[in-house]
Order: C-alpha cells, then sequence, then structure tokens
C-alpha cells in the first residue's frame, strides 16, 4: 500500500462520511489510511476507527490531528486485519490500484471480507482505465505549492513514467525550499475494469452491492460498494 490515500479531496472526503452514517456503521476500518484525514474526520462524529497504513512517517503525522487520540492507529498492511472487525471498511485515494498482483488484491479482499461485520460494507474507488487519468499526470496539471509548519514552500507534482496497461507507473517531486533539497518517489498502480473488478469481488466472497459515480470526477472511477 502508499499513501497516495493523501490525493482525496474534500469532496470525495465528504461522500466516505455520508456513507459511513447512510451504513449505519459504528466502526470503521481505514485501510490505507495515509495522514488520517478521514480517519480522523470520522472518529470526530462519534465513530470507532482504526486507521491502518504501512507508512510509519504518514501515520506519524496522522497521529498530531485533530481527535487523532480516538483513533486506534496500526502500521501494517491487510494483513492486520486478522483478529480486527468492523461495519465499514474504506479503501480511497487510489488505496485500491496499488495492489497490482491478482495474489496480493485477492488476500486483501478476502482479508476484509473477513473482517466485516454481519451486514457490514467494503467500500472503494479505482480509477476506469478508459478514461486514461494518467495523461493528466504532468508538471503542467498537478503542480502545488503549499506552506507547511516548520518546513516551509514545498513545491510538489507528479509525472507518469511508463504505461503498460494495466500497469501505470508514475514520479512524485517534492522540492523544498527552506534547504533546497529534493525528494522523489516512484509508484505504480493497476488499473482494473469494472467487470474486473466486480470478478474480483466475486472469487472472493463478497457480493457488489452498487457500483456509484464519484461526484468530484464524474466518469472516471467507480466506487464500489461490497458486502459479504
Amino acid at each position: 500500500m502508499t499513501s497516495s490515500r493523501d490525493w482525496i479531496d474534500q469532496t470525495l472526503l465528504h461522500i466516505y462520511l455520508a456513507m459511513a452514517d447512510e451504513f449505519h456503521a459504528h466502526s470503521v476500518i481505514d485501510l490505507g489510511c495515509g495522514t488520517g484525514n478521514l480517519a480522523c474526520r470520522l472518529a470526530a462524529l462519534g465513530k470507532e476507527v482504526v486507521g491502518i497504513d504501512p507508512a510509519a512517517a504518514s501515520l506519524s503525522v496522522a497521529k498530531r490531528k485533530a481527535y487523532a487520540d480516538r483513533v486506534r492507529w496500526i502500521t501494517g498492511t491487510a494483513k492486520q486485519l486478522q483478529g480486527l472487525s468492523a461495519d465499514l471498511i474504506t479503501m480511497t485515494g487510489n488505496v485500491a490500484q496499488v495492489f497490482v498482483t491478482d495474489e496480493e488484491w485477492m488476500a486483501t479482499l478476502r482479508a476484509c471480507r473477513d473482517a466485516l461485520r454481519p451486514h457490514g460494507r467494503l467500500v472503494f474507488e479505482t480509477r476506469n482505465p478508459d478514461k486514461e487519468v494518467w495523461k493528466g499526470l504532468n508538471r503542467e496539471q498537478t503542480y502545488t505549492t503549499i506552506e507547511a509548519p516548520e518546513i516551509g514552500t514545498v513545491e510538489s507534482w507528479v509525472d507518469w513514467v511508463n504505461v503498460q496497461l494495466p500497469l501505470v507507473s508514475f514520479r512524485s517531486i517534492y522540492i523544498f525550499h527552506k534547504d533546497g533539497s529534493t525528494m522523489t518517489s516512484e509508484s505504480t498502480l493497476r488499473f482494473r475494469t469494472q467487470s474486473e473488478v466486480t470478478e474480483t469481488l466475486s472469487r472472493a466472497q463478497l457480493t457488489v452491492e452498487a457500483v456509484r459515480d464519484a461526484p468530484d470526477r464524474p466518469g472516471q472511477e467507480f466506487v464500489f460498494i461490497a458486502h459479504q
């Protein structure tokens, strides 16, 4: 998994918060929680929340946010779902696409299935490969500048590196003005079609309840809702 979860914008964040209420979820596991935006917001609503992410640095940031003391933070992957249970499990911000092999994707789905309580739901979004969204991964369209406390000005952007469908590799670049340093990281996402995702959910003994559109990117993403 990766902390690309941090790319989630406020529109989609509100959609997940609304679904937690729609499904009367009292407990939520945010798998691939990144720096904890969704987890902390859920905790603020009084939900029992577990945030799981393999990046200790991301969790360190998450633990400094408001309501973070109400979240149980776990460093790890879907393997850490063993022994946990929840009414709702979420994977947002491309997390479902970081599982590039069939084996790790199926293992993740089965771990989620086992952790769902009766009538619980798994919710995640994945990009529609037909829309070729990777063409928008370039400096011109992804460039941002932020002012970070104690860090100063940070420039960042994303460039796609290689496209060999169903895999797309991209590079994230960060420039820190305070000391002039540059940090880069490379990631690969797998773009599965709607039918492929549906088929894998079925193999994991999960039933697709609905496939919704992402309101912030109409037609570009599938938002899957599945249950046991």
